[in-house]
């Protein structure tokens, strides 16, 4: 385990997560919030993890797999990013959309932020989402983060909000 909430408990993706990361990255919200990450099937799923946990070894954090405390059920995704094209690493998140609106991705955002300046001494994190999802925008502006207009990220065809500490 990574980081705890009062109701999530983050953790490193490991290959048994395949099915869950199959099944978050082909969901409705995650393809048009998020994109396209070209994962397929429980071999794309597992490419994934591996880039994942390689991240993990070379910056000391990534995406982390949320589950709920209560019931041990995995929801989302949750942690710090090292983006091309961004001077700092940023704040992500995406949950099932089961999950949505119940507050996880604020809890979990709001984790990883303090694990990113606590932990790793930090003293900047940006995030970055599509102009268009207000509620990534409402979940980064209740966590304290600010606009800081608009940019373009490399492999990204349209501009992205982003914010910043």
């Amino acid at each position: 385990m990574i980081l705890e909430t009062e109701r999530l408990t983050l953790h490193d993706l490991t290959q048994g997560d395949a099915p869950f990361i199959l099944e978050l990255l082909l969901s409705p919200g995650f393809l048009q919030n998020i994109g396209d990450r070209g994962v397929r099937d429980l071999d794309s799923a597992r490419g994934y993890i591996d880039r994942a946990q390689a991240g993990y070894a070379a910056n000391g954090f990534g995406l982390w797999r949320a589950d709920l405390k209560a019931t041990g059920e995995a929801t989302g995704l949750a942690g710090l990013v090292r983006r091309e094209g961004l001077d700092h690493p940023d704040v992500g998140y995406a949950f099932l959309e089961a999950f949505w609106g119940q507050g996880l991705a604020s809890e979990a955002a709001t984790a990883s932020l303090g694990y990113g300046r606590d932990v790793l001494g930090l003293e900047t994190i940006v995030a970055i989402t599509t102009p268009a999802n207000l509620g990534s925008i409402a979940v980064l502006k209740k966590i304290g983060m600010k606009d800081a207009g608009l940019i373009r990220v490399p492999g990204h065809v349209d501009d992205s909000a982003y914010f910043t500490t």
